[in-house]
């Protein structure tokens, strides 16, 4: 039985859900999935420019995962260019860092941490924002909640069965 995938830590949801080739319709391309981890290592490597040991250290996974990573990636974006195949950007074991937020009033793209209350856009005042990592599968309560409890038991508490103070 293999042993259980670390949660990986992603910056902030990627700005697009993914791509397609222009001039086909998605319909009628076939469909790659890029994982979120997959994004954020070509994001710190080609992107941002990182080594691979300083990017597997942000991510939290090793070297030579990481560049199993990056190199999966790469194929897959080649594969996407090459035989016009459409890029779906979701899935993977990951944590974000931040959450992105997009108001829907002014387009204003905002990253907060996921402590902080967002309730309007700091640009325009509007209160229809969009949580970029909702679309992901994480939220609020989903990686809130995973960076509280690590953060506890990183001090040696642990939330379950225990009060705060203990």
């Amino acid at each position: 039985m293999p042993r259980p995938k670390k949660l990986r830590n992603v910056g902030s949801p990627p700005n697009i859900y993914g791509m397609k080739p222009i001039g086909i319709r998605a319909a009628d391309t076939e469909k790659l999935i890029l994982n979120l981890d997959e994004y954020e290592a070509l994001k710190l490597a080609d992107f941002e420019g990182l080594s691979h040991k300083e990017a597997g250290e942000k991510i939290g996974v090793s070297r030579p995962t990481f560049t199993r990573l990056i190199d999966s990636a790469h194929k897959k974006i080649s594969s996407a260019l090459v035989e016009g195949k459409s890029l779906i950007i979701e899935g993977g074991n990951i944590h974000f860092d931040q959450f992105l937020y997009i108001c829907e009033d002014c387009g204003y793209r905002f990253l907060k941490s996921l402590e902080e209350e967002v309730t309007q856009c700091p640009s325009c005042g509007s209160h229809s924002i969009r949580n970029m990592a909702n679309h992901f599968g994480h939220g609020r309560g989903c990686c809130g909640r995973s960076r509280r409890n690590r953060r506890a038991r990183r001090r040696g508490n642990s939330n379950r069965g225990q009060g705060r103070n203990n």
